[in-house]
């Protein structure tokens, strides 16, 4: 009996198995064979889309597509004579290029695993090349491929928000499959930050065919993607205007909305030419670039790190007010300050006398920030800092964006494995010492000083972001705004005498924030104009117009500029002469 049950289970195994292994035959391996027969008389063709066009707020074009031709040679021209006709037969209709630089070029592309045609001449202007394109069609082992070449009309101008595309690199291919079908790839600014909405989507044909790999029908197509541009908030005309009047100075200039953050211009000096970087630049000109002591390569908008010096002024008093200081508090100011055995100085050899809040920022009086700064202390300083955006990324679409340096007493502790000393509060209440900011933090900064809101800056129209409501009382804000109002229009403020235009409709803060410290045993700061370039001073204004209905903020930075109001006062005061020529403000 258990014999017969084992034999019964035995054959009922065999029979499932020879069930399963029936399906498979018939059902499942007819499928796998289908789907390759499929492949054997479908193709699929891919079909790419161009690169979009990036274009200012108005709809001007700020990188396009010129259309061209390029020049391919036949690989494994082994024979030298053959290979110097085939060059000599470009060269006769294109007398431009050198004949050693294209057979060298040759040779050191071509090999025996090379199996496509080898690129000679990567691209010649479509108006330039069109008459001889017939003829070039003729000759022998000469191909001609349309091509497409990046180009910036407008050259320096905003040549580091709007990027540049180079040659791709393998790394590069390896993150981004569409990619791997292109030569070039968006390698910074808004090209390499958008790169995957300008380049788009690939679409494809599926194409029916014989024995004979002939078509005979199309079974379905996808069209790429045609809406592949990049519409900017920024207006090519403030942008072209603010780079002529900078006039070969070093530093920025941005130009803000203060309630949305869409950014109106933006600068960085000096520019370069980004169409220099569509084919590849050479060794030397890269070096000569990164060796520039004006470091021309570098996005100071958000790349640059440098001490705020007084224009954080209006910060340190908010955090005085949230902490604890009335709103009456006044010092007087003899010039300088003793703390241990170092002397505090301000900028004003005799003192400013009794000083409030309003005419602590008005006249820039270092002495009040530094006596208020030992009542607070340097970790509540850093939390209203933090609050208002220093030490944190403002999330501008940019690449590499630096957060800066707001420091406070563990934070040195971490870094240096050192104790915070009292002397690097006083000096940090002054936008001195360890504290480093961008320009791009100082204008999104002054936005909330004029609105309360701390806003996300943007340079692409689809970006916008809510502003983030900062939680500061608000009468501790208008104490701060009738301080920065006076600044320009008060005889005593510091930028007062700058400027000519507009100083009715501004609110504004100067700043001299030092590259080198001053020695003790000076007595008397030495003028800007009389140190080394390198060493003098970086100039800051920043700035918000109208004063009752604020529309845009200015931050101008000029490095090695000396005094705040005489570097960038009157750049300042041109520039929002053309905010209201070009209709931005009443």
């Amino acid at each position: 009996m258990i014999r017969f049950k084992f034999l019964i289970i035995f054959i009922i195994i065999i029979t499932i198995t020879l069930i399963i292994r029936i399906y498979f035959i018939s059902i499942k391996s007819n499928e796998y064979y289908e789907n390759l027969s499929k492949n054997n008389y479908i193709q699929r063709v891919y079909k790419y889309p161009s690169r979009g066009i990036i274009t200012d707020r108005n709809g001007v074009a700020l990188a396009i597509n010129k259309l061209g031709f390029s020049i391919n040679i036949r690989p494994h021209l082994t024979d030298i004579s053959t290979l110097k006709d085939t060059i000599d037969k470009i060269l006769k209709h294109l007398p431009e290029f050198k004949n050693k630089d294209l057979i060298k070029l040759y040779q050191s592309l071509n090999s025996p695993y090379k199996h496509s045609y080898i690129k000679l001449i990567p691209f010649i202007e479509y108006s330039k090349f069109f008459d001889k394109y017939v003829l070039f069609n003729l000759l022998d082992n000469i191909k001609i491929d349309l091509e497409v070449k990046r180009f910036y009309p407008y050259g320096k101008v905003a040549s580091h928000i709007i990027g540049y595309v180079g040659k791709i690199s393998k790394n590069e291919i390896k993150n981004n499959k569409l990619s791997s079908t292109r030569e070039t790839i968006g390698k910074n600014g808004l090209e390499k930050f958008y790169n995957s909405i300008l380049q788009g989507k690939k679409g494809y044909q599926d194409i029916k065919v014989n024995a004979l790999n002939k078509k005979i029908d199309i079974i379905d197509n996808q069209e790429p993607s045609l809406n592949n541009n990049l519409k900017t908030t920024i207006d090519i005309r403030l942008q072209k205007y603010i780079s002529d009047i900078f006039d070969k100075k070093s530093g920025s200039v941005i130009v803000m909305n203060v309630n949305t953050g869409a950014i109106l211009s933006a600068s960085s000096f000096p520019q370069y030419d980004n169409n220099i970087f569509v084919d590849g630049i050479s060794v030397i000109k890269w070096k000569n670039m990164r060796n520039d002591f004006n470091h021309p390569f570098t996005n100071k908008l958000v790349n640059g790190l440098y001490p705020p010096g007084s224009i954080i002024k209006m910060g340190t008093a908010l955090s005085f007010l949230e902490n604890g200081i009335k709103s009456n508090y006044t010092v007087f100011d003899t010039g300088e300050l003793k703390i241990g055995k170092r002397n505090f100085r301000g900028w004003k050899l005799e003192g400013h006398g009794k000083t409030g809040f309003i005419k602590a920022i008005r006249e820039s009086v270092d002495d009040f920030f530094y006596k208020g700064s030992l009542k607070v202390g340097i970790n509540k300083m850093s939390q209203t800092l933090h609050k208002l955006g220093f030490g944190k990324k403002t999330g501008v679409d940019q690449v590499n964006e630096f957060r800066g340096t707001n420091p406070n007493k563990l934070w040195k502790r971490v870094k240096y494995n050192m104790p915070w000393y009292i002397g690097e509060t006083a000096i940090s209440s002054i936008g001195q010492g360890f504290i480093l900011v961008t320009p791009m933090q100082i204008a999104r900064y002054t936005s909330f000083l004029a609105t309360s809101k701390l806003p996300i800056p943007h340079l692409s129209q689809d970006n916008y972001k809510k502003p983030i409501k900062i939680k500061i009382n608000k009468k501790y804000l208008n104490l701060i705004r009738r301080g920065m109002y006076q600044v320009s229009n008060y005889p005593s403020g510091t930028l007062y005498k700058y400027i000519q235009d507009n100083n009715n409709t501004i609110a504004s803060k100067t700043g001299t924030a030092q590259v080198i410290s001053i020695p003790q045993e000076e007595k008397k700061r030495m003028k800007e104009s009389e140190l080394e370039y390198y060493h003098r001073s970086h100039a800051w204004i920043t700035s918000y117009a109208p004063y009752k209905n604020p529309k845009y903020s200015v931050t101008i930075l000029v490095e090695h500029g000396g005094h705040g109001g005489k570097a960038a006062g009157r750049i300042m005061d041109k520039i929002y002469t053309k905010l209201k020529e070009l209709k931005y403000i009443k």
